[in-house]
């Protein structure tokens, strides 16, 4: 986890692994019916399949952002708007 090194003041291993517990209620089961959205995902954006798998999950779940300094901030891809947290 990159908040753990990366922010000014950096989260203990334990605090951060809480965290990412916390966002255990979002957890989505994947089907052959979301593997294909994936694929659709994936070639739409331009983007590695395990990126477009997470951006599926967090479709599926219902959310409308998603944090990560993996993808494009401000970018919208499958109605999910990439955010990246470590930019001021």
């Amino acid at each position: 986890m990159n908040v753990t090194p990366k922010i000014s003041r950096p989260l203990s291993k334990p605090s951060a692994r809480a965290v990412v517990e916390s966002y255990s209620v979002w957890c989505v089961d994947t089907t052959p019916a979301e593997i294909s959205a994936v694929f659709r995902i994936e070639d739409e954006a331009g983007i590695g399949f395990w990126d477009a798998l997470i951006l599926a999950a967090a479709r599926k779940a219902g959310a409308a952002r998603l944090p990560t300094e993996d993808l494009n901030a401000g970018q919208v891809i499958a109605g999910v708007r990439i955010e990246n947290p470590f930019s001021v």
